[in-house]
């Protein structure tokens, strides 16, 4: 467990309007008067107004930061409104950040809030961070987590971070220089380098629930509010790690030896001793167990046998996905309906009705894909497990496949 100072020091005095605002948080003694100057003093920039920024951005304007900097170059979409809270319906395509400006300013009037409508690059970096006392990372691209965590930990800034994806997150905090006697740590302790192309998921493939951004996003503040009044014992050297189907939330030790050639254990992996490692909360899939996954010459030859066992293709993604760029001949059959059926009573018979519902036979050989290959061994193994023959179609072939349908 670390405590730590406080960051910053206070400002003189609160405003009369400032003082009332917070009158509920200054009662807490851990907190106190000194505590909301603290805030006030604080200068933190967060990386990206979506997600993981917005409830990060209004929960640290709400408690009375003084100095927020908001870097996103986006606009916002109709389909990031079921997590990114910070927006409306009305702001659809504006600014990420003109929209989260206003909604900050509208919870603290006071607050002074910069705006940096681009994109973090290698050339720009340490111009941005360079100032602040403290950074929180609400991105969702590997080039920019590493990026701001690398800036910080050359520039000695502590960083708040997290990582969302489907029912699972992480958070942590990265201090490259941290007062003693607290050990360092920075992100390249947790994930040496990225991982490879292809082999992690987006949300947009995979899919997040939006409500546990709004957990993970109130945690980071929670931890920035921390380090910034020198409050309780901040998650530097650990990783919670928030299971929201069973919202089950546990700590994890995160050792700091690591070699730069240790590999990182797959998305829910877990971990008991100290200094042993986290689940990758960067989502790196390991190939799943008991489920063959073919390249495409392995599923021509599947295709082509001589037994009279026919294949047929089973596009596991979401309707809309299947409708824009789905293989020639492919059944679509989402893996919210499967995984919906096998929560009955009967699950072999309702994931059989499913698929015969959807003009399959269960005689026949099941090929499943989706566009990172989690859907569809997710798939796989409950069609498995009902008695069907499945195996998975690897992201590569769907992609072969897909330049030449002709293939299929």
């Amino acid at each position: 467990m670390t405590s730590l100072p406080p960051l910053v020091e206070p400002v003189p005095a609160l405003s009369a309007t400032e003082a009332a605002r917070t009158a509920r948080q200054t009662l807490l003694p851990e907190f106190g008067e000194i505590g909301q100057r603290r805030l006030a003093a604080a200068r933190v920039l967060v990386v990206g107004a979506g997600g993981l920024g917005a409830p990060v951005l209004q929960y640290l304007a709400a408690a009375g930061v003084g100095s927020l900097t908001i870097i996103d170059d986006d606009v916002v979409e109709a389909s990031n409104l079921h997590r990114q809270v910070i927006h409306s319906h009305e702001d659809l395509g504006s600014s990420k950040a003109q929209t989260a400006r206003r909604r900050v300013l509208g919870l603290n009037p006071g607050a002074q809030v910069r705006l940096h409508e681009e994109r973090l690059t290698d050339d720009n970096a340490a111009r941005i961070l360079t100032g602040h006392d403290l950074v929180l990372d609400g991105t969702d691209t590997f080039a920019t987590r590493y990026l701001v965590a690398d800036t910080c930990a050359e520039l000695a800034i502590p960083l708040v971070w997290a990582s969302v994806l489907r029912f699972d997150a992480q958070v942590s905090v990265f201090w490259s220089a941290p007062p003693a006697p607290a050990a360092p740590v920075t992100m390249r302790d947790l994930f040496p380098r990225p991982p490879a192309p292809g082999t992690v998921p987006s949300c947009a493939e995979a899919g997040v629930i939006g409500s546990l951004c709004g957990i993970a996003g109130s945690m980071m503040g929670t931890e920035a509010i921390k380090l910034i009044t020198g409050m309780g014992q901040v998650l530097l050297g650990r990783v919670a790690v928030i299971d929201a189907l069973t919202m089950r939330v546990h700590e994890v030790p995160l050792h700091t030896g690591r070699g730069a050639d240790e590999a990182v254990p797959a998305m829910g992996a877990t971990a008991s001793a100290p200094g042993a490692a986290v689940g990758n909360p960067l989502g790196a899939v390991r190939p799943p167990d008991g489920v063959t996954t073919l390249d495409l010459g392995a599923f021509q030859q599947r295709r082509d046998r001589t037994d009279k066992v026919a294949t047929v293709l089973l596009d596991v993604r979401e309707p809309d996905e299947a409708a824009h760029d789905a293989l020639p001949g492919a059944v679509n059959v989402p893996i919210s309906a499967l995984l919906q059926a096998a929560r009955g009573a009967d699950e072999t018979q309702a994931v059989t009705d499913l698929l015969r519902r959807a003009g399959l036979d269960d005689e026949q050989d099941v090929v499943t894909y989706c566009s990172a290959g989690l859907r569809a061994a997710r798939a796989t193994r409950l069609l498995i497990r009902a008695g069907w023959t499945s195996a998975v179609l690897a992201p590569g072939a769907v992609d072969h496949l897909r330049q030449e349908p002709e293939l299929v």
